[in-house]
């Protein structure tokens, strides 16, 4: 297995051979072990505004949706969330919106030194699109540790079908390293099955991975969201989506690649296979039950009625029963190097 070809890299994004796919699965796995054992890290995910001034042609929260019922939550109301996820043992908390204009830089670095001051110890991640390098730099002085920013596609022709001319893949790029220039851990990843996704286009995101060494790797089928133009296309493949998992841990085998809500969707064991294939994070919701079914970016989206104990002790029980361990510490990206033959983690 040359995964350095990209004939060999092609073969395995359209393969369905089971013998070839499992083999591809039990390496990956074996390259998520030398770096973080049996490990799966929780974070605890706040969604936060539903808001967004985009029109992405996929997402269910794009502006011209007006079919949506729009909300935001307050500092307090964030400050809430953050206080049960602590108290269920969280140490990461994930704070994801749309690109809303009412959370300006003022308003994000507030939120964000909020949780700071409130909970030193833990990791703070945005994921809240695309910001200045101004913003950006604000929001890491204020104390956000990591950041969020899908790619959703390297092809920059395939980008302009899926977005308004107002969107840019360059710009989308230039966001991504100018997070890694100012120190965060950050975090892109893409759609798998998307409409006009081509095995190629595949090839181009791992290959755009692979030059932008992310530290954490988000990977999902594309779920269609009824009120949006792509609201009557065909879901995402979830055995493709799971190579592409597989793929990109091997690629890049000190990736944090979470087992995503969309994979648990489309599949009741979803998120299961997704650790199989090399994936070890999950997101359980601390949101508020009565905005979780609000944060539709594509439809019947599971987990939206639980409390986020009941989200908690269900994933546990998930986790082991497929052979892996639960770990609730911050779950830091594993430094890329051995020392006296141990590898070191940021804890």
């Amino acid at each position: 297995m040359n995964l350095r070809s990209d004939d060999e890299l092609l073969h395995y994004i359209v393969t369905e051979d089971p013998r070839e796919t499992e083999a591809l699965f039990a390496r990956a796995r074996a390259a998520r072990e030398k770096y973080y054992g049996a490990d799966v890290y929780f974070r605890g995910l706040i969604e936060f505004t539903n808001y967004c001034k985009n029109d992405c042609y996929y997402c269910g929260l794009r502006r011209s949706n007006t079919k949506i019922e729009r909300y935001r939550l307050s500092l307090e109301q964030i400050l809430m969330c953050a206080g049960l996820g602590a108290m269920l043992g969280y140490r990461t908390f994930v704070l994801q919106g749309g690109e809303d204009p009412y959370f300006t830089r003022e308003r994000v670095v507030e939120i964000v030194g909020a949780l700071r001051e409130k909970y030193p110890e833990c990791a703070i991640t945005l994921s809240i699109g695309e910001r200045s390098r101004k913003s950006y730099a604000a929001f890491r002085e204020a104390g956000a540790n990591r950041y969020l920013l899908r790619h959703e596609t390297a092809n920059a022709g395939h980008y302009a079908k899926l977005h308004p001319a107002s969107m840019s893949l360059g710009n989308r790029k230039r966001c991504l390293f100018n997070l890694k220039k100012l120190g965060y851990q950050v975090g892109s990843g893409f759609m798998v099955g998307t409409p006009f996704q081509t095995p190629e286009n595949l090839l181009e995101d791992l290959r755009f991975l692979q030059s932008l060494e992310p530290d954490m790797v988000g990977i999902g089928p594309f779920i269609p969201q009824s009120d949006t133009p792509f609201g009557e296309e065909a879901q995402g493949s979830m055995a493709q989506s799971l190579r592409m998992v597989a793929l990109s841990r091997l690629l890049l085998p000190a990736a944090l690649i979470p087992a995503t809500t969309a994979l648990g969707t489309i599949h009741p064991q979803g998120r299961e296979k997704a650790l199989l294939a090399g994936a070890n994070v999950v997101m359980p919701n601390l949101s508020p039950k009565a905005t979780r079914k609000l944060y539709a970016l594509y439809d019947n989206k599971i987990c939206t009625g639980d409390e986020a104990a009941e989200c908690l002790g269900c994933m546990t029980g998930r986790i082991r029963r497929v052979g892996f361990v639960p770990n609730m510490c911050r779950g830091d990206v594993a430094l890329k190097r051995l020392q006296s033959g141990r590898l070191l983690r940021m804890e």
